[in-house]
């Protein structure tokens, strides 16, 4: 018995750093974002609490259903593109047989911009005048596009760019799960007659539904928080077309101090992640058993 407590002292010990770093700067932020949501904070008088009234005036306030629908509208497109095109370039670059790493490093590269530059430089590629897209077209006839100016083709220009940027890591680790694949079963299938779409549905899906399924729940809680798009590109217009849940939660914490409503609106989407992340766990349980 002494000696198993000697032993957990000296574990903990040694996670004490780690532990209170988390404490500090992930438990404790959480735990007292959980309060401001209750409590009037403008950092010019005392808070005070003022209990569900953050929660009314979110609920009042006519850009809140605004910046859930266009949050949940980029959800959307981004897991059809950035869920779908990963795992499609990891296929085509597993069956590479020459200049492997230079394809790698070139799918990669976009992920090692900060996320600032990577927007910045979109903006000017999309911009209506000077901008290589537009440039582009106009040097084809055809006319250019409003691509951060239209309420048609904002968002679904974020969605490309965010795609773009995120791109590299979800292609190499669809890549890595793929070359995990015994090659017996593609020889097999490929002995059975199967084509390069039935080999792809019934080998390399199956092998890789693990990978898949917590790359899908990563990439769902990773586009509902999309702020530094928006927030670089746009800054919510035109019309508020491309407003998300983090950039109005910035407005309310950095536009009109009011710091208790945008903790109101974070404690909701914690909730609304946490509720998806349970359920999400619960039915691929059951699908494993």
């Amino acid at each position: 018995m002494r000696r198993r407590v000697a032993e957990n002292l000296t574990a903990y010990g040694f996670l004490s750093a780690a532990l209170l770093c988390f404490a500090v700067f992930s438990w404790y932020p959480i735990a007292r974002g959980v309060v401001l949501g209750f409590q009037q904070v403008d950092f010019v008088a005392a808070p005070a609490w003022v209990g569900w009234e953050n929660f009314e005036r979110l609920f009042a306030d006519p850009l809140f259903a605004v910046a859930w629908r266009n949050t949940l509208l980029f959800t959307v497109l981004a897991l059809v593109f950035g869920f779908a095109v990963p795992f499609l370039l990891a296929v085509v670059l597993n069956e590479l047989r020459h200049f492997k790493a230079y394809f790698r490093l070139v799918v990669y590269l976009p992920v090692m911009l900060p996320p600032v530059v990577a927007a910045l430089v979109w903006k000017w590629l999309y911009d209506p005048g000077p901008g290589l897209l537009n440039t582009a077209l106009r040097g084809l006839g055809l006319p250019g596009l409003g691509w951060l100016d239209d309420t048609s083709t904002s968002m679904l220009s974020l969605v490309l760019v965010a795609t773009w940027a995120n791109l590299g890591t979800a292609t190499l680790v669809y890549l890595a799960a793929l070359q995990s694949i015994p090659g017996e079963l593609y020889e097999a299938a490929e002995l059975d007659g199967a084509g390069v779409l039935r080999r792809l549905w019934h080998v390399t899906v199956p092998q890789t539904r693990f990978v898949l399924l917590v790359l899908l729940l990563l990439q769902i809680v990773a586009t509902m928080q999309v702020f530094t798009e928006p927030y670089v590109m746009t800054g919510g217009g035109p019309q508020d077309s491309t407003v998300t849940v983090l950039l109005l939660l910035y407005r309310y914490a950095f536009y009109y101090n009011d710091f208790g409503t945008a903790s109101a609106l974070s404690l909701l989407l914690l909730l609304v992640l946490g509720a998806f992340t349970a359920l999400y766990l619960r039915v691929t349980r059951r699908v494993d058993a």
